[in-house]
C-alpha cells in the first residue's frame, strides 16, 4: 500500500511542476498555444515510450466505445486552464481549486457507481481543502 501512496504523492508534485512551466509558457504565449505545446511533446514522449514498451495499440480497439476518448479533449481544456489560471490567482489557489473540484467530482462518481465510501469523511475532506483555501487569503 506505501508504494502506491508514495507514487500518487510525487505525481502530484509533478502535477504542479507541470502546471507551473505551462503557465510560464503561457505568460509569454497564450494558454492555448501552452496546451498545444504540452500537447505535442506528451504526444511524442508517450509515443515513444509506448513503442518502446509495445502493445501501443489494444487488440480490443474496435470495440471500446468512442465517447472514452473524451478524456483527451478533458485533458486539453483541464491543461489550457490550469495554464491560464495559475498565472492569475497563484499556484497554492490554483491546486487548492482544482483538488477541491476533483474530491467533489471523485465523491460523486464513486457514490454513483456503488464504490463504498465513508461520506463523512469525504465531507470533511473538502471541506478542509475549502478551509486551506480560505486561510491562503488572509492578510498577514
Amino acid at each position: 500500500m506505501i508504494g502506491p501512496v508514495i507514487f500518487a504523492f510525487v505525481i502530484g508534485l509533478l502535477i504542479i511542476l507541470s502546471r507551473q512551466i505551462n503557465g510560464r509558457l503561457s505568460l509569454s504565449t497564450t494558454p492555448l498555444i501552452s496546451s498545444f505545446w504540452n500537447h505535442l511533446v506528451g504526444l511524442i514522449f508517450i509515443t515513444l515510450l509506448g513503442l518502446a514498451i509495445g502493445d501501443l495499440i489494444p487488440p480490443n480497439l474496435a470495440e471500446i466505445p468512442l465517447w472514452v476518448y473524451l478524456g483527451g479533449a478533458l485533458g486539453v481544456f483541464f491543461v489550457a486552464s490550469g495554464s491560464w489560471l495559475i498565472t492569475r490567482i497563484g499556484a497554492v489557489n490554483t491546486t487548492l481549486l482544482l483538488i477541491s473540484g476533483q474530491m467533489v467530482s471523485g465523491v460523486v462518481l464513486d457514490f454513483a457507481r456503488g464504490v463504498p465510501i465513508t461520506l463523512w469523511a469525504c465531507v470533511l475532506g473538502i471541506v478542509l481543502i475549502f478551509a486551506g483555501m480560505a486561510l491562503t487569503q488572509r492578510k498577514g
